[in-house]
């Protein structure tokens, strides 16, 4: 097996444990041939030799801020063919002010809605709540969703604004509650893909915390995700 080149870049928002979250994928990576570069910011991005030598990105950064030099080198980097992915928070709610990143990836996050007022407690867990990822027909023959049935989870429940370029491998459904203002059920990208030049993007919305990641359909979506994305001979 031939090496490939995976940077890690993590950062941000505590909450979502990004040394945690990206260290339970570093034995995939380097069992699936993978030499994998760990950096704390987005500053590498700038670098244009050291993104040109990356096959992969596996990004785990919450809010957080980009340069213009940084986000155009990772812009650059995936139309060259390096592969980009990343779940939650991590991907979906990066550098919020970077209207040139959110284009890369094609769907931010909005919001996670929350309980019902009288069950919350002033924590995380008041946004918990317990709904289903839905794989769609597309899904259900897509390298990284094929084979594995909709799931149940207990936690956020990203609501996702998003383009059209997006292809939407599984989606989450918002029901109408007394106490929120919306008045039909929305139905949000829960796991996406996106071609982007020679590469590819996956993202995934799942992924709060790390017994999340940790949820074997998650994984595995992920797992088959940075495979699906590294860069191909061709690109």
């Amino acid at each position: 097996m031939s090496e490939r080149t995976a940077l890690i870049v993590r950062g941000g928002w505590e909450g979502h444990a990004p040394v945690e979250a990206t260290e339970l994928f570093l034995p995939f990576l380097k069992d699936n041939g993978y030499s994998v570069r760990v950096e704390e910011s987005p500053e590498v991005y700038a670098d244009a030799e050291a993104m040109a030598r990356t096959d992969l990105v596996v990004q785990s950064v919450t809010m957080a801020q980009i340069e213009g030099p940084q986000v155009e080198g990772l812009r650059n980097a995936v139309v060259a063919g390096t592969g980009l992915v990343g779940w939650h928070g991590g991907i979906a709610d990066s550098y919020r002010a970077s209207s040139d990143y959110l284009q890369l990836i094609g769907g931010q996050f909005a919001t996670h809605p929350a309980k019902e007022p009288e069950l919350r407690v002033g924590g995380q867990e008041d946004n918990y709540l317990r709904h289903t990822i839905e794989i769609t027909d597309l899904g259900r023959e897509h390298p990284v969703t094929g084979g594995i049935a909709d799931f149940e989870l207990d936690t956020e429940q990203y609501w996702v604004l998003h383009d059209d370029l997006i292809d939407i491998l599984a989606t989450t459904t918002h029901p109408v509650r007394p106490w929120h203002p919306w008045h039909r059920p929305i139905t949000s990208p829960a796991v996406w893909t996106r071609q982007w030049g020679a590469g590819r993007i996956l993202v995934a919305t799942p992924g709060h915390s790390v017994d999340i990641l940790q949820h074997n359909s998650v994984r595995t979506i992920i797992e088959r995700g940075i495979l699906w994305a590294t860069r191909t001979a061709s690109a």
